[in-house]
């Protein structure tokens, strides 16, 4: 047997050697040092051995890729991040990902090979790297700068001795290996938490360790445990937060009424869904006479009674810790996981019937008639104690409206009086509203109806009656008050800005107006008046919901902040959230400073913990606050309705399970270069038929037509087309649903059918016998065999943009 010389050995790559230091750990240290050090120093603080060939190598591959330079003495220092660019990883499914870049500018394309690199939602640097074969942007990723993933959900699977888990983020590709003794007892199928202990590199798998068993994946309410998990949402209650909840008293005590009005005896009620179970705003109103003598006139007094959610949950303790952290209530079907512990949420907080509550009341004074009917006029805060009088529900107090004497009306009789009053105020309201200009979007909302497992049953339409917009409109009210109040104080707060669109889409949806004979007033900034009067012109259109989806499409996404710049949609010059301080934490702030400017005081929130001490002023260090608390809201918002529309996405996909096969009725309500995207009318669910299901020809895809049509027919898909569709497959866990479509019958077709059959009938010819089909084999004629039948399937369409290929490539220039 002969020996091999090591020298003759295969040279390693340092990327593979585990006793060479990482990029991140050498960029890490001289990031502390802030000055350039030797390589045989920056060895020496590494712990190798500054000959080692790994070292060398890897000191190499980071000049190369632009991470370190060296200076005139051999030092080796940061290269300079003038042209870097740092932002967030945003994975795709198909193995790419995107740069969101941190300056909000157009994000960049990663290609498979840099994402190796990287998990979904970690911090990089990233150089710029020309442009793909399409024109689009690429970028090289240089320097992780924070990993975020450090644990994610999944499969856990064991095939043939190797254990790994398939992450359940579709947006993450790359598997996790799970070392022998760090399974945690896991069974193969079974989903589970795994933690982070090696991050990937272009070369090498993560590692990770089983921290929790969530059971199997048809287990009941597995897909809420995923999604919160996949999300990141914080779903369990820190010790001190549940110790705190605890000391709280179970009712309000006398200690807490100093200083508060009394309106126990104030007819105050609740209206919510049937399914709420925290009640956190009261209303009241009443007919009232405004001015003196001859310049009196008819008018109306507001009251609406907010949970005093600040009273308990105090800046700075556990309990406020926790809801920061959540910052939302995110709601599921049949679940919810609340901003504030049980006690308070459906407790001590919740405006419930028949016991005594303390709120924060915003007390309005609205014309009836005049220059100024239907907008407030006069307000002023102030802290309370109420009893309400009733617990009513949407459907109740929309039925006892229509029949005065019907049983809804007989249940609540009480307080029939004070619900007709709010109606007739909500009229008034109404008037306002419309004459302001602001956008009424008629959409269809869905409700997810599930079994006692807590599987889906059934989809139905979520109806908005007059008794849903009665609340809204006084809600409004109340946060138009609240902003007021901040800003007329000059008082820093949260304001909930949404602003007008963009130069881009603007245009993008004046070209497309264009095209229907259509156009949009206002110029270059058009107010919500114009969409309105946009949206009313085209109410009787047969293409009325295109139009709404599209001047929808055009507008920004609402967000909190500290500069007002007005609501575009609700037609509002300063607007705040102030009534819901019980799943929101923007209103709780809101509480605290209108409660500190009625005890003649300033409100300060505290830092958060990752904030750095900012330069400036301390007036700007506390603007500087109130912006990174908005951001952060903000972003968790956005959290929560990503869990909430993921978990919805999961049911729909486990019903429409046993619909595969099924031919239903449905209309385009999304067009992408790979296909069209369909709403079934019955379900009210969402799938996808692939451009290669549209026909055996190349479809070209109009952007701004929102449209996808075919070169050779001209047979074209756009918004709101009708269409017929087969449910061909299912993929829960791509959360995706696939449709065929499916000839109809047409006019012209129905047409010619009737013509045939009135049609006189040819005379007809003796039939030949017909052939028997044998399924006995003891039946067959000696000597012959049965020849098997050949089915031959269509024959595919070898278009560039069919099959999954396609979607990929299309998929570069948009994130989905």
């Amino acid at each position: 047997m002969t020996t091999r010389s090591h020298n003759n050995l295969p040279s390693t790559p340092a990327d593979f050697d585990p006793d060479v230091p990482t990029r991140e750990q050498i960029l890490g240290l001289l990031r502390e040092a802030n000055a350039p050090i030797a390589p045989a120093e920056l060895a020496r603080r590494l712990g190798v051995d500054p000959g080692s060939v790994g070292f060398e190598r890897r000191l190499a591959a980071m000049e190369r890729d632009g991470q370190l330079m060296q200076n005139r003495k051999g030092a080796l220092l940061l290269s300079t991040k003038l042209d870097f660019i740092a932002g967030r990883v945003q994975g795709h499914r198909d193995g790419f990902g995107f740069l969101i870049r941190d300056d909000g500018q157009n994000d960049l394309f990663l290609p498979p090979k840099e994402m190796l690199k990287v998990l979904h939602g970690d911090r990089v640097l990233v150089r710029p790297a020309g442009s793909d074969y399409r024109g689009k942007p690429e970028g090289t990723i240089v320097e992780v700068l924070e990993r975020r993933t450090n644990k994610l959900v999944g499969r856990f699977l064991n095939e043939r001795g190797l254990a790994l888990v398939v992450p359940e983020d579709q947006r993450i590709k790359h598997d996790i290996l799970v070392p022998p003794g760090e399974t945690g007892q896991a069974q193969h199928g079974q989903v589970v938490t795994v933690e982070i202990i090696e991050q990937p590199t272009r070369h090498t798998q993560p590692l990770g360790r089983v921290v929790e068993i969530l059971g199997e994946i048809d287990d009941p309410g597995m897909e809420i445990e995923i999604a919160v998990r996949k999300f990141d949402v914080p779903h369990e209650f820190s010790a001190k937060a549940l110790a705190r909840a605890e000391r709280l008293p179970s009712e309000v005590v006398k200690g807490d009424l100093a200083g508060r009005y009394d309106l126990r005896d104030v007819p105050l009620i609740t209206i919510d869904g049937e399914d709420a179970r925290d009640f956190d705003d009261a209303v009241y109103c009443e007919r009232v006479e405004l001015g003196t003598g001859t310049r009196k006139r008819a008018g109306w007094r507001l009251i609406v009674a907010i949970a005093d959610v600040a009273h308990y949950v105090t800046p700075g303790d556990a309990l406020d810790a926790d809801a920061l952290e959540r910052s939302t209530s995110v709601y599921f079907p049949r679940k919810v996981i609340p901003m504030l512990p049980e006690k308070l949420s459906n407790g001590l907080c919740s405006l419930n019937p028949n016991v005594d509550r303390l709120v924060l009341v915003c007390d309005m004074v609205i014309p009836a008639t005049g220059a100024k009917g239907g907008t407030v006029q006069a307000y002023q805060f102030y802290n309370a104690v109420m009893h309400s009088h009733a617990r009513t529900t949407y459907t109740e107090v929309w039925a006892a409206l229509q029949q005065p004497d019907g049983p809804a009306a007989r249940k609540h009789a009480n307080v029939l009086p004070q619900i007709q009053d709010l109606y007739a105020l909500y009229q008034l309201l109404a008037q306002a509203r419309e004459k302001r200009g602001a956008i009424d979007f008629d959409t269809v909302e869905t409700k997810i109806v599930c079994n006692e497992l807590g599987r889906i049953q059934s989809i139905v339409p979520y109806v908005r009656n007059d008794a849903h917009k009665l609340i809204e409109e006084c809600m409004l009210a109340a946060n138009t008050c609240a902003a007021d109040f901040m800003e007329r104080s000059k008082h820093p707060g949260l304001f909930r800005i949404h602003e007008g669109p963009t130069p881009e889409k603007l245009q993008a949806l004046r070209d497309f107006l264009k095209t229907l004979g259509l156009s949009l007033g206002g110029g270059d900034k058009p107010a919500a008046a114009d969409y309105s009067a946009l949206l009313a012109s085209a109410k009787n259109r047969p293409d009325a919901p295109l139009l709404q989806t599209m001047a929808l499409r055009s507008m920004q996404q609402a967000m909190y902040s500290p500069d007002n710049a007005g609501h575009f949609g609700l037609a509002y010059p300063a607007y705040a959230h102030f009534t819901s301080p019980i799943r929101r934490y923007p209103d709780l702030l809101t509480h605290r400073v209108i409660k500190a400017l009625l005890h003649g005081k300033r409100y300060v929130p505290n830092a958060l913990e990752d904030m750095p001490v900012m330069p400036g002023t301390a007036k700007e260090q506390e603007h500087a606050l109130w912006e990174k608390l908005g951001l952060f809201c903000s972003a968790n918002e956005r959290r929560a309705d990503d869990a909430s529309r993921d978990v919805e996405a999961w049911l729909k996909c486990w019903y429409m399970r046993e619909h595969v096969g099924d031919v239903f009725s449905g209309t385009v309500t999304g067009v992408a270069p790979f296909g069209v995207f369909v709403t079934l009318d019955e379900l009210h669910v969402e799938g996808l038929v692939h451009v290669s299901e549209l026909g055996a020809e190349y479809f070209q895809f109009n952007d701004g037509l929102h449209e996808l049509r075919g070169e050779r027919t001209g047979m074209r898909y756009r918004l709101t087309d009708k269409v017929q569709v087969q449910v061909a497959r299912v993929d829960l866990e791509a959360r995706r649903i696939e449709f065929k479509l499916v000839k109809g019958v047409t006019y012209e077709g129905l047409r010619k059918a009737i013509k045939r059959d009135s049609a006189p009938a040819p005379e007809r010819k003796p039939a030949k016998p017909k052939a028997v089909l044998l399924t006995d084999m003891s039946k067959m004629p000696k000597g012959k065999k049965a020849a098997p039948k050949k089915h031959t399937a269509p024959e595919k369409p070898t278009s560039a943009r069919s099959g999954k290929r396609a979607a990929a490539k299309h998929g570069r220039g948009k994130r989905h």
